[in-house]
């Protein structure tokens, strides 16, 4: 089993959606002992966004970008070819004003590419991400699952369908900045959702 580990917070420690992440990433690997593990920090190794340099680069035949036009393309090579290779992929998911981070959007921008992880057809769009699992960890200070205010959780099940991968688990901590006893509900609920997640499989 390959795992790629994606930690979407901007914190570089102290994150809960991390946390989260990190213990689903153990559990697998108490599962799958053989397992390799690829981690991703987008806090530490950020990705560029998607800017008009980086579309420029992006729409240039490969023979005829100029070597920073290639360097811009290589590093969103990088991130599709750990997709591409991994068979679960666990993501941390922090809420930022009812939305997911600027740096994994940007992360998700870069896997996302016509002809490579999506094509369209006649029949329309086909994904060519199939065949993986992914773990959300999805953290938030406020209550929000199942409200309109959850704006993350079907974006996140929409791009995923779209780029072919429908074998997603969701695990909330929520209402974690509601005090220390909420927060303490919060984490204690989340690792139930990991021990029912992990029972069952």
């Amino acid at each position: 089993m390959n795992i790629l580990q994606i930690n979407g917070s901007a914190k570089t420690s102290g994150s809960h959606s991390t946390r989260l992440a990190n213990d689903i990433v153990a559990r697998l690997r108490t599962q799958n002992p053989d397992a390799s593990l690829t981690l991703l920090d987008l806090a530490t190794n950020p990705q560029p966004v998607l800017d008009g340099a980086a579309l420029g680069a992006l729409f240039t035949p490969a023979e005829a970008r100029t070597p920073e036009q290639a360097a811009r393309v290589a590093l969103d090579d990088a991130r599709i070819h750990e997709v591409q290779e991994a068979d679960v992929i666990v993501i941390g998911v922090p809420m930022y004003n009812f939305g997911v981070p600027a740096q994994l959007k940007a992360w998700i921008d870069a896997i996302c590419r016509a002809r490579v992880t999506f094509r369209y057809t006649e029949h329309g769009v086909e994904g060519l991400l199939k065949g993986k699992r992914v773990y959300l960890a999805m953290a938030r200070g406020g209550v929000h699952r199942g409200t309109p205010s959850d704006q993350q959780t079907p974006y996140l099940k929409t791009v995923l369908g779209f780029l072919g991968i429908t074998d997603v688990h969701f695990v909330y901590a929520e209402g974690l900045n509601l005090g220390p006893e909420a927060e303490k509900a919060a984490l204690q609920a989340a690792e139930g959702e990991i021990d029912r997640l992990f029972a069952a499989a």
